[in-house]
């Protein structure tokens, strides 16, 4: 009786979650035309990816240390813990300002942040298509989170290959994410046109009632 009530659970689980991607079918597509256009500046612009990558990634800690330390500071003055908050404002300014001055280092570093954001994120949409109706690019959506866990993986066994060749393979990776994630929002595309011709016209409802 529990294995039936669990199964249909899961069954209204998937039906919710297939019907709200399919609504938002428009969404996937985006996504995915942005990680292509994203990857394609990876191949013919990589000079300034790079370059781009390792800026945002100084600012991003620069802003986040100083958040920290005003965190800490507060923390202080209402008599709550504040040690770990300036050491971690610190350790992220002294990142963003190495990050700045020497930008090869922090291109490995970037580098390592994504490939653990690619494994990580890989895994929760392999998770999230088990939740999707088969019909509805269930494998699709797994083959997505498969090659972001094998981009992130590859990340990790060559990080010091080169900046140049590392971007590339971002590149790669977006563009064929990308792809995947076209695939997946015409298909939710379609499955959303199908219900909409299967639903009753609102006149012959009316009618009806």
């Amino acid at each position: 009786m529990a294995e039936t009530k669990d199964a249909k659970e899961l069954t209204e689980h998937q039906e919710a979650l297939s019907e709200v991607l399919a609504d938002q079918w428009w969404v996937v597509l985006l996504r995915g035309v942005i990680a292509i256009i994203f990857g394609l500046i990876c191949f013919f612009f990589t000079p300034a990816a790079i370059l781009a990558a390792v800026l945002f990634f100084s600012a991003y800690m620069l802003v986040d240390g100083v958040l920290a330390i005003i965190s800490g500071v507060k923390a202080a003055r209402n008599g709550k813990r504040w040690g770990l908050l300036i050491l971690e404002g610190i350790v992220d300014i002294a990142a963003g300002v190495i990050a700045f001055t020497w930008p090869g280092m922090a291109a490995v570093v970037f580098v390592l942040i994504v490939g653990i954001w690619a494994v990580i994120s890989g895994a929760l949409l392999v998770y999230a298509a088990f939740s999707l109706k088969l019909d509805h690019g269930r494998w699709w959506l797994a083959l997505a989170g498969i090659s972001s866990v094998i981009f992130g993986i590859l990340l990790f066994i060559a990080p010091v290959l080169g900046a140049v060749v590392l971007t590339w393979w971002i590149g790669a990776y977006a563009v064929a994410f990308g792809i995947l994630l076209l695939i997946l929002g015409f298909k939710l595309k379609g499955k959303k046109d199908e219900s909409v011709g299967k639903a009753p016209p609102a006149a012959d409802a009316a009618t009806k009632a």
